[in-house]
């Protein structure tokens, strides 16, 4: 049984996750021709929104977030006192480290390096953007590149799920701050509005579905069947939502084409930094490399399922800011797959 569930995760890898960038810039495309030569159909759907918070945006991101907050194991952070070293690296780079230098690479590349490409008010709202995703590390993708390095399991579920907790209290005030500092103004309702609907709502959910299905069915049932169940839909969710988010950014985007790969290029340098950071740091302290891996990679990738639902519900579908969470969605799959590679290299010099 053990076979069967390892072939159809490493099926699943080969599959969707392997191609993720083909399947967003086909996204992408389609967003933008209906955007283009279908203008009636995104503004339809604006007209369908509660508090600056899109309704179809958010039933999309729920069907992405929800079957992956069941994945979390919170029971299992009874072990986080046999490897302390390891979480004290993930939550130091993820929470004092990964948010600032994401802030500070990016307001460096959009207001000097590419100045005179970028008007100001638009390198304002891609700042934004990035700043949702710097304070949003990841919580679902990174059991995929956890399982491609050989990663501990067990222990990629404490820092994932600590990792959670950490999100409902930090990912406010530190989004508020960045924010702030950008003279970009966030009401705090709006901004708490977004933590419940799109953390505390869907965790709650996800953690009442998997106790109640291992309580009736058992927890082998519920890893190796209950869980394939929502593949398709966290799939199906994600890449309707950036269709819709493309339609809408349809102006934009033909306008500005370039701009899409001025903002890729500090998210990359962000991306490869912050996991060198967690990386090395793994090293020094002498953890083995089933730790060091997770530990790397839940810093360098990003929740930006996370990021795309907020900066929809702050600035709306149609902004600069949620053009540039989405940005990270195609950035982040290549990158982090040849940091997958780069681990596997060097697997050698870890205890």
């Amino acid at each position: 049984m053990k076979g069967i569930c390892m072939k159809r995760e490493k099926s699943a890898i080969s599959g969707f996750q392997k191609y993720l960038s083909v399947w967003v810039m086909l996204c992408m495309a389609v967003g933008v021709l209906i955007g283009k030569f279908l203008p009636d159909v995104p503004a339809a759907l604006s007209r369908f929104s509660y508090a600056n918070v899109s309704i179809p945006m958010a039933i999309l991101i729920w069907l992405m977030i929800y079957p992956m907050m069941m994945k979390v194991d919170f029971q299992a952070i009874r072990s986080v006192a046999k490897h302390p070293k390891g979480l004290f690296v993930t939550w130091t780079v993820n929470w004092l480290v990964k948010p600032f230098t994401m802030y500070g690479i990016v307001r460096v590349f959009l207001y000097v390096a590419f100045r005179a490409l970028i008007p100001p008010e638009l390198a304002t709202e891609y700042l934004a953007g990035a700043v949702l995703l710097g304070a949003a590390p990841c919580t679902a993708m990174v059991f995929v590149w956890s399982s491609l390095t050989k990663g501990d399991p067990a222990y990629t579920v404490v820092q994932v799920a600590t990792n959670d907790l950490i999100i409902l209290a930090a990912f406010a005030p530190i989004v508020k701050l960045l924010l702030g500092i950008s003279h970009v103004t966030v009401p705090w309702a709006t901004l708490l509005l977004s933590v419940v609907l799109f953390i505390v709502i869907p965790l709650t959910g996800g953690m009442v579905t998997r106790s109640a299905v291992i309580k009736r069915r058992g927890a082998e049932y519920f890893e190796q069947a209950f869980l394939h169940r929502f593949d398709r839909v966290t799939t199906f969710g994600l890449l309707l939502t950036l269709v819709l988010i493309f339609s809408f950014q349809g102006g934009v985007i033909l306008e500005n084409p370039v701009h899409i790969l001025l903002i890729a290029v500090p998210l990359i340098l962000q991306t490869v930094l912050i996991f060198a950071v967690a990386y090395a740091a793994c090293y020094v302290l002498k953890l083995p490399h089933s730790i060091a891996a997770p530990a790397g990679m839940i810093g360098a990738s990003n929740f930006f399922e996370l990021a795309v639902a907020v900066a929809v519900s702050l600035f709306g579908t149609a902004s600069p800011a949620a053009l540039a969470t989405t940005v990270g969605v195609l950035t982040e799959v290549p990158v982090m797959l040849l940091l997958v590679r780069f681990a596997d290299r060097t697997r050698r010099y870890f205890p």
